[in-house]
């Protein structure tokens, strides 16, 4: 094993196997192998499990955030096309052998109250990905609830594509944000 082993390389190890089988099911004996790091290295890097879990959170969040912004600009449009380009990513997404459904959801969902940082952690993350749909509302000049509307949207999409195994999910929520941003356009005033 190596002692030249990043944090970067543990916290990539442990996304991986905590996506695919869960916080708990997942030991540092696990982590220690996969990442090809001592033990002793691996926890001079994260002094407990829960330090690990916190940095997986907040690499993930980075990262999807990264992953959904590069894939609506690569999509381009107009304020509504780039909305809709979101329930794109997310059915691509869904459509990957290794899509578990969404890790925030996953690990509040796992650990319950356990871990207040989680739970902050994935407060922030759902927050952050509300603001960047409330930004692309604002520039469709619609009420800014409907950013709200998208995000519980775009999360229960997650959750029913996770739960069912069919990517379905991705597209039907699409459908629903063209009706939600056609009828909000009209002036339909459902919701904030």
């Amino acid at each position: 094993m190596s002692e030249i082993v990043s944090e970067e390389q543990v916290v990539a190890a442990a996304d991986g196997l905590f996506y695919e089988l869960g916080v708990q099911a997942v030991g540092m004996d696990v982590i220690r192998d996969t990442a090809g790091v001592t033990l002793k290295r691996l926890y001079r890097l994260f002094p407990s499990k829960a330090d690990l879990v916190t940095a997986v959170l907040e690499q993930r969040d980075l990262d999807v955030r990264q992953a959904v912004g590069d894939f609506v600009d690569a999509r381009g449009g107009d304020s509504r096309a780039r909305i809709l380009s979101v329930f794109d990513y997310l059915s691509e997404w869904f459509t990957q052998p290794s899509f578990r459904g969404c890790i925030f959801i996953n690990t509040v969902g796992e650990l319950g109250g356990k871990y207040e940082a989680v739970q902050r952690i994935a407060r922030q993350h759902k927050l952050l990905l509300r603001d960047y749909l409330a930004d692309l509302v604002a520039d469709c000049a619609l009420p800014a609830g409907v950013a709200d509307q998208l995000l519980i949207l775009a999360n229960g999409a997650m959750s029913t594509a996770a739960i069912l195994g069919t990517p379905e999910a991705g597209r039907q929520a699409r459908e629903i944000a063209e009706l939600l941003l056609s009828s909000r356009s009209a002036g339909n005033p459902i919701g904030g």
